[in-house]
C-alpha cells in the first residue's frame, strides 16, 4: 500500500472519526467545516465539503463538482450533495445538541445555519478536530519525516551555491523549485529568504534586494508530501560578514538553545518547558531582547498547529505529536539568525527528522 492510500485508507479516516465520536458525550452531533479537519476525517481533499459527525452516522456533504472525487477519496460515505443547508435539516431534529467549530466559524454563518435548522440547540464545540490532530500515527509521520527530508536535502544543496548578486526572490525560487524537482507535491508555506537588514524581520517577504558579500541570509522554507509539512530553518553567512565575531556568538547561542530545547522534548515536559530551556540559554547570552516568537509548533497537515511552544504553555508534550524547534534572535539595522528543525517526539526523547548541519557556513 502506497504512503499516500495509507494516510487516507478508510479504515484510517474511520478510525478517527470514531475517536471524535467518543469525545461527544456533551454533544449529540457535531458538524466539522474546517476544509483541513474535514480531510483528516474523511480523506475528502475537495474545496467544498462539511461533515456531520453524529452517534450512529456520518455524512459527508459537497457540492456537484467533487460527487465523482468524494466517491473515490471517501468510498465508506453517505455523500450528500448540496449548496445549501438542507441536508442538514433532513437530519436533525428539534432539540438536537450540533456542535460548531466556533474558533473557526464566522458568526454570520452561525447565524445562517440557525435559521436553517430551526429547533437545533447549537453549541461551541471548540477545536475538538485539532486536538485529535496533534497525535500523528505512523502514516502521517512518514509523511512529515518525507517531507522534512527533501527539504533538508533541497536547503543543503540550494545554500552551498549561494552567491553574492542573487535576489532574495531569486533564492527562494530556486529552493521551491528543488523541493518540486525532488519529488514534493508542492511548498509547504512561501520561502522566507532575508539577507542583511531584513533578516532582522522573523517574517520578512523575500524582494529584489539582492545577496551582498558579508551578508547573514536566514532562509525558511518547507516540502509538501501527501498534504504534510515540513518546517526548517538554516542561516548562512556569505563571505565574512561585518562584526563578524559578534555576529557568530550569536549564532553559537541561538544553536546552543536550540540544542537545550530539543534536550527538554520528552513525554510529559510541557511546551512552556521546552520554551524556558531555549529561551534561558539566549537570556545568558545577552540576547533576552532580542526574541521575537515562541520557541517552536506543532505541524502536520497545516504548518502551524497545536501544540505552541511559547512561555508558560501547559500543553504536555506526547508521542506522535510533530514540533518545530525554533530559537531565534533578530538585531535591528544588522540581521538576525533562527535555526530551525522539525522533531518528533518520541517514548524517551525528539527525534530530528531535518537532518543537515546547524553551524554557520562562510560562503
Amino acid at each position: 500500500m502506497s504512503l499516500a492510500s495509507t494516510i487516507s485508507d478508510p479504515g484510517v479516516t474511520a478510525g478517527r472519526r470514531t475517536k471524535l465520536r467518543e469525545g461527544l458525550e456533551d454533544l449529540d452531533a457535531l458538524l466539522v467545516t474546517r476544509a483541513v479537519n474535514v480531510r483528516y476525517l474523511t480523506g475528502f481533499t475537495g474545496s467544498s465539503a462539511s461533515l456531520l459527525v453524529t452517534a450512529d452516522a456520518d455524512v459527508l456533504r459537497t457540492d456537484g463538482r467533487y460527487v465523482e472525487q468524494a466517491a473515490e477519496q471517501s468510498p465508506d460515505l453517505e455523500i450528500a450533495v448540496d449548496r445549501g443547508d438542507e441536508w442538514l435539516a433532513k437530519r436533525l431534529g428539534p432539540g438536537v445538541r450540533l456542535g460548531v467549530e466556533d474558533h473557526d466559524l464566522p458568526w454570520a454563518r452561525v447565524r445562517q445555519l440557525e435559521a436553517a435548522v430551526e429547533g437545533v440547540v447549537l453549541e461551541p464545540a471548540g477545536a475538538r478536530v485539532e486536538r485529535l490532530r496533534q497525535i500523528k500515527d505512523s502514516g502521517e509521520l512518514s509523511a512529515i519525516a518525507q517531507a522534512c527530508r527533501i527539504t533538508a536535502e533541497t536547503l543543503t544543496r540550494v545554500l552551498a551555491a549561494v552567491q553574492p548578486g542573487t535576489t532574495e526572490r531569486e533564492f527562494a525560487a530556486r529552493v521551491e523549485a528543488g523541493f518540486r524537482d525532488a519529488g514534493a507535491q508542492d511548498r509547504a508555506f512561501a520561502t522566507i529568504a532575508a539577507a542583511g537588514p531584513n533578516g532582522a524581520r522573523p517574517h520578512h517577504e523575500p524582494t529584489d534586494r539582492a545577496i551582498a558579500a558579508g551578508d547573514l541570509v536566514t532562509v525558511d522554507c518547507g516540502a509538501l508530501v501527501h498534504g504534510y509539512a515540513a518546517d526548517m530553518t538554516r542561516t548562512v553567512a556569505v563571505g565574512a560578514p561585518p562584526a563578524e565575531q559578534r555576529l557568530i556568538a550569536v549564532h553559537d547561542a541561538v544553536r546552543a538553545a536550540q540544542t537545550a530545547g530539543i534536550e527538554a522534548i520528552v513525554p510529559g515536559a510541557t511546551a512552556g518547558d521546552v520554551d524556558a530551556a531555549a529561551r534561558s540559554v539566549l537570556a545568558d547570552a545577552g540576547l533576552k531582547d532580542a526574541i521575537a516568537h515562541p520557541t517552536g509548533h506543532g505541524l502536520g497537515l497545516e504548518v502551524h498547529e497545536q501544540p505552541i511552544l511559547r512561555s508558560g504553555g501547559v500543553a504536555t508534550l506526547q508521542p506522535g505529536m510533530a514540533v518545530t524547534v525554533e530559537p531565534g534572535a533578530y538585531l535591528p539595522g544588522i540581521g538576525g539568525v533562527r535555526v530551525e528543525d522539525t522533531v518528533a517526539v518520541t517514548e524517551v526523547g525528539a527525534t530530528v527528522l531535518t537532518v543537515a548541519t546547524s553551524e554557520l557556513p562562510f560562503r
